[in-house]
């Protein structure tokens, strides 16, 4: 499998390292990775951006390597667009309730911004019905969480008509 590393604009938060958890670039750069085509899917998500680099996906693909990307429903949804047959797991919390407590031990937003993300994941939730597969991510069950998304992939691949997938 191949995780990829996304790029984004905004800073590193504390304990971040730079191409393991992102590619953070300045907005020049992302501009000009943008303007050469060099992402698959980008968008601006609460005042910064983020994009899914092509080269990544390209290269675990030719590899035979499971292409894992993690983004936002806008993403997810351009690439459906661009790439209809990928898979499309959601990851969701057990409520919006414990989200939200989630994002309060975080302490990473003000106040302002922890009810944008809220009032956003609420609305994200409302396109799950645009996508394959729901895993719930219980607290303190990432470990399930992630055997779930194994147990997906482990299915797709014993699909009768295999999905074939070009970037």
């Amino acid at each position: 499998m191949h995780y990829v590393v996304t790029v984004t604009t905004r800073h590193k938060r504390a304990g971040e390292k730079d191409g393991v958890d992102y590619y953070f670039v300045s907005e020049a750069r992302f501009s000009e990775m943008s303007q050469r085509g060099e992402l698959l899917e980008s968008a601006q998500v609460y005042g910064n951006w983020y994009g899914t680099p092509k080269e990544q996906v390209r290269r675990a693909s030719s590899q035979g390597q499971d292409v894992i990307i993690k983004t936002d429903v806008q993403g997810a949804a351009t690439i459906k667009r661009l790439v209809p047959q990928a898979v499309f797991i959601f990851i969701a919390p057990p409520s919006l309730e414990e989200l939200e407590e989630r994002l309060r031990q975080r302490n990473t937003e003000d106040r302002f911004d922890l009810e944008l993300r809220l009032k956003t994941a609420r609305a994200e939730m409302e396109q799950l019905p645009s996508f394959d597969y729901v895993v719930v991510n219980q607290q303190d069950g990432v470990e399930q969480a992630v055997s779930c998304v194994i147990s997906i992939i482990t299915a797709e691949k014993c699909r009768v008509k295999q999905r074939r997938v070009e970037v």
